[in-house]
Parts: C-alpha cells; structure tokens; sequence
C-alpha cells in the first residue's frame, strides 16, 4: 500500500507523541509508533500503557490500508531534518518492509507486527462527561501542577483531582503544604462525579491542549479519555479517596492585605537566600500599609530584610512561611495584586487575585510555619 502525507505535519505530531513514550520499557514494542491508515487518514499512536495518545491526520494520497509499528528513534531521525515536502510511504503488508521516499532520497526499515501493540482502555457505558473551553483546562493544569505532592505511600495525592458537583467543577492539586482550587462555575452536574488524573497526563495535556476550541473529558471509576480537535489521550486513573479539601480552607480570614504580586515575588527572590537552607523560613510582618519580610541563617551568621508597600489595616501580626512555597503559589495565582487572608499566625493564608475571570474562581492556601520568638 503506498500513502503521501506532509513532512512537518508528521514530524510535529511525532514528536508530542513522544512524551507518552517509556525510553525506559523492557517491551520493543512500547518503545514504537503504531501507523493505521485507513479511509484517507493516517492515526498515529503513542503508549506507555497506561497513557495512550492517538493524532489523526488527513492524508495527501492514499491507496489501501495497513497498520504498521516503527521504532520511535527511527521515525523521529527520518523526518525532524526534513525541509516541508511531501513524504510517500510505501508498505510491504507481508514482510513489513517500509520505504519513504522525499525530493532528494529514501528511507527503508522493517516494521514490527501492529498486534502486538497494546490497545487502550475502553470506556465503560456508565461514563460522565465535561466539555469546556481548552484554552480554561489548560490554563487550569497549568497553574494547579506544581502543588501536586511526590508522595508514594499516598499515591492519590500526587495527582489532580476533578471534582464535578452540583454548584461547579472543580480543580484541585494539594500536598499538604499547599493547595490550588480553581472553581469553575459554568461547568456542573446534577450528579456529582470525581476523579483523580496522574501528573504526567496533566503535564502532556498542559503543554498540547489548543489555545482555540473545545475539549471533552470523558471517564468513569478506570480511566478518562481527553478528546481535543484531532487528538485523544486516554488515561489510567489513580485509585483512592482524596482528601476533603475544602475542610482546611479557613472561612474566617478577616485580615486581608492588599500587595502587588510582582514586588512581593520580587522582596522574596532578594531575602530568600539568605534564610536556612534546612527550613527556608521567611518572616511576614504585618502593620498598617507595609509588609516586612526578613529571614536569616543562624548557622551562617546571614540575614535579609525587605519592606513592601501594601494596604492594610488590621492589627499587628508575624506569621511564617516556607519561602520557596509561598514564592511558587505568587508565581502562578496570576494578575497584577492579590488579597492575602490571614486569621492568625497558626492558621493557613489564602492568597487570590484581586480580579477573577468571569464564572471562575482561583484560590491557592499556604501552610504557615512555627517562629521562634
């Protein structure tokens, strides 16, 4: 069977492919891409086994059908130094010999037998499903990733977790320090559905979600199946009970301080250094129009202090936190100012832009840390 498809077409879709692939597999057959051609289009696949990507691709020319695998180094030498031009396949069905031929030469390789290839999971009749705004998942994933935990003995934490309810969806990472909730409000069910998704499909959907178009997630209690514009990313689902989030949201946060994101990140970036390796404990003192961030090593005879401007009328307050924590929840809540709501120095603060996006709501918490008075 002979196909022409374009160069620069399939080098881009092998390569967002190729994030799903294990380099460490023990399995050849693991570390290929599976070729379908059939009824003009060219399916390409990706799996780890339990992530499985497939890209569709409407061919050039096509004449029969095959379903073939190549080794994914081999394929992505073939192409990725290929000027755009037209690429024609030719496949022996029999001996699996492949030839492709472009302006000025050809490959040739042997393929290895498509049923070997592991299938995906299917998805059982009781499914729920969510269509959004790709462009919303994205940036959702994209600020919610890095508060997933690296936690072994409790697996369910290192994911994402969607929480569909009556009053909204919402989107949630924690590791018991810091926690992300994104609350979207357009999205809701009746019904109520939940599900956790691993970190590596969150960080693949990340980075290949469209900025334009809609996105549908399809899942049930196994697996959730991602479909955007000709892509599909079927996912094994982590197993377990996550935890009750809203519990440690603090509803009494009457002390609230209005301070720009980029000069507060930029104090921290400046004091941080200078405080405990072991702890990075930075110090946040509070008083009317002004935030004073200190920190110092003992050990190292070293110390930093820094004010920032802000507006704030409540009493007197220190309260401490993990620098580096509090540095990566400024760096993706977004926006030009933010609220900090704090209750007292032994209770969570929750930081939120001043302006949310309209039917959304982001909320990011910070554990506090003891101070040594």
């Amino acid at each position: 069977m002979r196909f022409t498809v374009s160069s620069g077409t399939l080098s881009a879709r092998l390569q967002t492919l190729a994030r799903v692939i294990n380099n460490k597999s023990t399995l050849n057959i693991m570390d290929c891409f599976l070729f379908e051609i059939a009824d003009g289009t060219l399916t390409l696949t990706a799996s780890d086994n339990d992530n499985v990507m497939t890209s569709r691709i409407a061919l050039d020319s096509c004449e029969g059908e095959a379903r073939f695998a190549v080794n994914n180094r081999t394929m992505l030498s073939a192409v990725k130094e290929l000027a755009e031009q037209p690429l024609s396949f030719e496949v022996n069905e029999q001996t699996l010999e492949v030839e492709i031929q472009y302006m000025n030469g050809q490959y040739r390789f042997t393929a290895q037998d498509a049923d070997d290839y592991p299938e995906a999971q299917a998805l059982g009749e009781d499914n729920t499903e969510i269509v959004m705004e790709s462009a919303t998942l994205a940036e959702c994933l994209n600020r919610t990733l890095f508060a997933t935990a690296q936690n072994e003995i409790r697996p369910v934490m290192g994911g994402v977790c969607f929480d569909l309810t009556p009053d909204c969806l919402a989107i949630v990472a924690t590791d018991g320090h810091k926690l992300v909730r994104n609350r979207l409000y357009a999205i809701t069910d009746d019904n109520g559905a939940r599900f956790v998704m691993p970190q590596k499909p969150a960080q693949l959907l990340k980075t290949v979600l469209p900025k334009e178009g809609e996105v549908s997630v399809r899942f049930d209690n196994r697996c959730a199946e991602v479909t955007y514009a000709d892509s599909t990313l079927v996912c094994s689902l982590i197993e377990g009970r996550y935890p009750n989030y809203n519990s440690v949201i603090p509803s009494n946060n009457s002390n609230c301080v209005t301070v720009d994101r980029k000069a507060l990140i930029g104090a921290l970036r400046r004091v941080l250094p200078f405080a405990s390796e072991s702890s990075e404990l930075v110090r946040f003192h509070l008083e009317n129009g002004m935030i004073c961030l200190s920190s110092e090593d003992i050990d190292f005879a070293t110390s930093a202090r820094e004010n920032v401007m802000c507006e704030y009328e409540g009493p007197r307050m220190d309260i401490g936190f993990k620098g580096s924590t509090i540095y990566d929840v400024l760096n993706n809540v977004g926006g030009d100012e933010v609220f900090i709501k704090l209750a007292d120095p032994s209770r969570s603060g929750v930081i939120v832009p001043t302006e949310q996006e309209e039917n959304e709501e982001l909320l990011m918490l910070v554990m506090p840390m003891l101070l040594n008075d």
